[in-house]
């Protein structure tokens, strides 16, 4: 499935309804893309891409099954993977920390329009974590990161995804709106 194909989510869903019976009560938007590139580089292609995928991607298939968990009156819990680099800013980075950032606002509006509904929305904000995304980085920018963090190390895909099972629990049914960094204190 491709994220930036808007239109494909809600045949996604729609499959997924017909496989299981009934939509996903559980949503993780954790599609990303990042390119390192300095500012004066950036093409607006390749900036609509980020977006894209990263922004508009989480948006509209949290929209769709929103709208089948909904008319179905079922609960649900929604987790976007945003990211720290937005707070801290980092050079060759501005659409990734761009489009993560409106991720944040994304969860902060939608755990709003959403709790009516009883469908929960919050983010993780993971810091430097040890994928391949972080070994496609420069390694003066994971050094220089990592050096900032208490624990002076990259953090494993496990711990995102601890956090990320307990932000869709019902362990976290009083949990919304919230944005959790999984940073190391960054």
């Amino acid at each position: 499935y491709d994220v930036s194909d808007f239109k494909s989510a809600a045949e996604v869903v729609k499959a997924i309804i017909q496989k299981y019976k009934r939509p996903p009560n559980i949503l993780v938007n954790c599609a990303g893309i990042v390119r390192f590139t300095a500012v004066l580089e950036e093409t607006p292609e390749s900036f609509q891409r980020i977006i894209d995928i990263n922004l508009k991607g989480t948006f509209f298939t949290s929209q769709a099954v929103c709208r089948e968990l909904i008319a179905a009156k079922l609960p649900g819990s929604i987790v976007n993977v945003a990211s720290m680099t937005g707070h801290r800013g980092f050079v060759v980075m501005s659409p990734y920390a761009a489009s993560k950032t409106g991720i944040e606002a994304v969860t902060r509006c939608m755990s709003k329009d959403l709790s009516p509904h009883n469908i929960r929305v919050n983010d993780v904000q993971p810091g430097m974590i040890d994928t391949a995304m972080a070994a496609s980085t420069a390694p003066e920018m994971v050094e220089a990161w990592v050096s900032q963090c208490a624990t002076k190390r990259k953090g494993q895909p496990q711990e995102v995804a601890e956090m990320i099972v307990f932000l869709a629990s019902e362990r976290a049914s009083y949990v919304n709106g919230a944005h959790v960094p999984v940073a190391a204190g960054f």
